[in-house]
């Protein structure tokens, strides 16, 4: 058997992706998920260890490495930008430049000295968009698509659309830096006080606190947009082309001030800042859907690229019915580059049938290591952990229900882990969504992040349109998509409270995971994906009548989400989860 190693690096979310050489997905992985360092952009050994190691092969037994982007190409639009900047940026390109050289124009030598001498297969380059067109395309359960990808910026290009058809993909068209939708959010996600590349999913959380009373300013100053999504930004605005910060003087003298400090109290002008980006990106995202609907004649899409884990954005896309149906990469940023080059490989170049499956190949993106029961007894004896352990499934399932429904707060460890930001039922928090105080509690007691972040609800997929304002046969696998809480189970609020006071409102009988704006960011399970949180929550269900969990990543504050019994061990022991599940292990506070 033939294997195909992709890898991303140098950058931000350094992965790597095992693929065997007729296209099937063996593994993927995150680097943060092993050093600990949250986004780590280091070569990704561990990475690729873990990949190996689940296909048991050595690094020889792989005969193509391909790098997710094209670093000549990048170089070229990074010298550009210096030179059409001049003399702005000098201080950054003196002490920028000579670093990304030594590393990047002998990438080819990097990547083989870091592989080490027993790799002796070629080593390829993919161009960034490229990467996450394939991505998107090639795990999905279409034959034929359109196909979208929306980010900062890769080589040169910010947004690309094309096709797929079978086993190939082609781009028919893209946006070029500076002008970039990822970049446009990420300015307002540092001017609002938060880390770009970051604190996106803040902003977005941020967006339904304030009114979108600058919309018209952003589109009259910052950006005009044109009728096929495309568009221009204003870059006297903007300062991220000399690499110094993301806004200029400008940008804060049309917006009231300096950015927000981090860590300083968010204002109304914040809250109204997220609520108008958010409104200026739906716009364009839907003009590019539109256009890219009408260049394609295809009636399915599919999405990669960081602003495609725009949920919000997402659920207002499928709600439009632009396409009949869409497909989003659970991974849908640079990590995600790292299986979408080792995917290209495989059916474009190799052209290697394809044959896709009705829901998709990507294994319910559960693509990481796998926590084994042995291990686990092992470790909670060494440290003389008192636990409780279960033979049977069921009697596991009722116990952790129990739990629950006692208002506890359960760290939930099972089987693979999963690839991309979401955790999906491997690496979970688990709480009882009626609780009106468990979104406060949670974020603040466990998650010890900002008290207005959302969570999302898990939910049986034949219950989901009992709670939700959603199609009977509607999906939500990868937890990609916000849908509406379903009136039938909304509570009226008094109306009388603003900004973040509108958190201590009752909006359903979820609160824990209805927004102020009575909007979820669902993620549906059946039982044949992802069946042993389909199991629990059958069980919660028969306990409470109640089909829906609060399902949040298991991490501590600015940590990536746990991998190894290790990991989820010293995240129990350092926030306020009472109850640790390990396989068929039960710890209890």
């Amino acid at each position: 058997m033939s294997w195909i190693l992709g890898i991303s690096a140098y950058y931000h979310d350094s992965a790597a992706a095992l693929v065997t050489g007729d296209g099937t997905i063996v593994a993927a992985a995150q680097e943060e998920r092993f050093s600990r360092i949250k986004h780590d952009s280091s070569f990704p050994h561990d990475a690729i260890s873990c990949c190996l190691q689940r296909a048991d092969i050595g690094i020889e037994d792989v005969e193509s490495v391909c790098f997710y982007e094209k670093p000549l190409r990048k170089f070229e639009r990074l010298i550009d930008t210096y030179l059409t900047f001049a003399p702005r940026g000098f201080k950054s390109f003196r002490h920028a430049i000579p670093k990304w050289l030594s590393l990047n124009v002998n990438l080819r030598r990097e990547l083989r000295r870091q592989l080490g001498q027993q790799f002796g297969g070629e080593i390829l380059f993919a161009e960034h968009h490229e990467s996450h067109m394939a991505s998107a395309f090639f795990p999905s359960p279409f034959e034929e698509a359109a196909i979208l990808t929306l980010d900062g910026a890769g080589e040169w290009a910010t947004g690309s659309f094309g096709t797929g058809n079978g086993n190939s993909i082609e781009m028919l068209g893209e946006m070029r830096f500076p002008h970039s939708l990822g970049l446009l959010y990420s300015a307002f996600t540092y001017f609002c006080g938060f880390k770009i590349n970051d604190g996106e999913y803040k902003l977005m959380g941020l967006a339904p606190y304030g009114t979108p009373r600058y919309v018209d300013v952003i589109r009259e100053k910052l950006v005009h947009i044109f009728e096929d999504g495309s568009f221009f930004l204003d870059m006297n605005y903007f300062d991220y082309c000399t690499g110094v910060t993301m806004t200029s003087p400008a940008f804060e003298q049309i917006f009231g001030g300096p950015p927000r400090k981090p860590g300083d109290p968010l204002t109304v002008r914040e809250m109204d800042l997220a609520a108008s980006v958010q409104i200026v990106t739906e716009e364009i995202i839907l003009k590019c859907a539109r256009h890219v609907r009408q260049q394609t004649g295809l009636n399915k899409l599919c999405l990669a690229g960081g602003v495609s884990l725009n949920c919000v954005a997402n659920g207002k896309l499928q709600k439009k019915k632009v396409f009949e149906d869409l497909w989003i990469q659970p991974a849908a940023g640079d990590a995600g580059g790292a299986l979408g080059a080792a995917l290209l490989i495989a059916y474009q170049r190799n052209q290697q049938p394809r044959l896709p499956r009705c829901q998709d190949s990507q294994s319910g993106s559960l693509l990481g290591p796998e926590v084994l029961e042995k291990d686990v007894r092992i470790f909670l004896d060494k440290h003389n952990v008192a636990y409780r352990y279960f033979e049977q499934e069921e009697d596991l399932y009722h116990g952790v229900a129990e739990f629950l429904d006692s208002g506890k707060i359960v760290g939930w460890v099972q089987g693979r882990m999963e690839f991309g930001p979401r955790a999906l039922g491997a690496r979970s928090i688990l709480a009882d969504a009626r609780d009106p105080e468990m979104q406060s509690r949670v974020n603040l007691k466990v998650k010890d992040r900002e008290s207005f972040r959302p969570f999302a609800p898990v939910v049986l997929q034949e219950r989901v349109a009992e709670y939700f304002q959603v199609p009977e046969d509607y999906e939500s696998p990868y937890m990609l998509l916000t849908a509406p809480v379903h009136p039938s189970k909304r509570c009226d609020g008094d109306g009388q409270r603003h900004g973040l006071e509108r958190l201590k409102e009752v909006r359903s009988v979820i609160p824990a995971v209805t927004h102020v704006d009575y909007s979820s960011r669902i993620q549906t399970v059946s039982s044949n994906r992802n069946s042993r949180i389909y199991k629990l929550l059958s069980v919660f269900e028969r306990l409470t009548g109640c089909p829906v969990l609060l399902n949040t990543s298991f991490n501590g504050r600015d940590e990536p989400i746990v991998c190894s019994v290790e990991d989820a061990w010293d995240c129990f022991c350092s926030t306020d989860i009472d109850v640790l599940v390990l396989e068929g292990f039960v710890i209890e506070k």
